[in-house]
């Protein structure tokens, strides 16, 4: 069978309850989320998850942060040049778009490590306190992508809600 033959299951149900089934997992998560967090614009914070959401095609979570975005005051025009941050960078200040390159770099890390160039522009508008709360922001909404995409987390649930 080729790539090309090769047909989706389209994603259903969830398969597992995270975390029902690994609740200490679950919270340390959440802890690293929140401290992580803890001093970062929100719009900010909203920007990275979304970023990185967009490239771990992650729709759960996708759906989660701009929802959040909006709440904070971000606008849809700026949430929709967000995938395409590169192209429109007017639409980002230079502390943002620093953000967002580390954002990729970090979420793609296996293809080409992240680069010097890269974590020094981030370095340059963010202090150690910020750049490692910053680094710990991505690696939280990594992990929380990689949760919901495995357990087949339904886009426009929120079980913060529920």
């Amino acid at each position: 069978m080729t790539t090309t033959e090769i047909k989706q299951t389209p994603a259903t149900s969830p398969r597992l309850n995270f975390a029902k089934a690994a609740p200490k997992a679950f919270k340390a998560v959440i802890g690293l989320d929140a401290a992580a967090r803890e001093g970062l614009d929100p719009t900010l914070v909203e920007l990275v998850q979304t970023r990185a959401s967009h490239l771990n095609r992650c729709a759960y979570c996708l759906h989660m942060h701009t929802s959040d975005a909006r709440k904070a005051g971000e606008s849809e025009e700026r949430l929709h040049m967000v995938a395409v941050w590169k192209e429109a960078a007017h639409f980002f200040s230079a502390k943002e778009q620093a953000a967002l390159a580390l954002t990729d770099a970090v979420t793609l890390v296996a293809d080409a490590g992240v680069p010097d160039d890269v974590y020094a522009r981030a370095s340059a508008h963010f202090d150690d306190e910020e750049l490692a709360r910053l680094l710990a922001l991505i690696f939280a909404i990594n992990t929380w992508n990689r949760i919901a995409l495995a357990t087949r987390k339904t886009a426009g649930e929120d079980e913060r809600v529920s």
